[in-house]
């Protein structure tokens, strides 16, 4: 059985996703799934992000905006992400 990285989640604020679940492996990104939100739009940013480096993802989805709401759940992951960096030490 293939290794699936180390499994995060991340409880997001200010967005309608109410928590986005994911793996790390290699520092590239695995196994993305949001709980609520916009289904279809992150269902395709789940496939589209499929095992890009995580330093790429966070450096093209940081700072997206939705609406008036100061953050969009592509900024809530990235958000993730750096935290999960910050929790290995990387």
């Amino acid at each position: 059985m293939e290794e699936r990285g180390t499994m995060y989640e991340y409880y997001p604020t200010g967005t309608c996703a109410k928590k986005i679940a994911f793996a790390i492996k290699n520092d590239r990104l695995h196994n993305l799934h949001f709980f609520r939100g916009c289904d279809g739009n992150l269902k395709t940013l789940s496939k589209l992000l499929e095992g890009m480096h995580v330093d790429d993802v966070v450096e093209k989805l940081k700072g997206i905006q939705c609406g008036a709401k100061g953050t969009s759940c592509a900024d809530q992951l990235a958000l993730a992400i750096i935290e999960a960096k910050r929790q290995t030490g990387k």
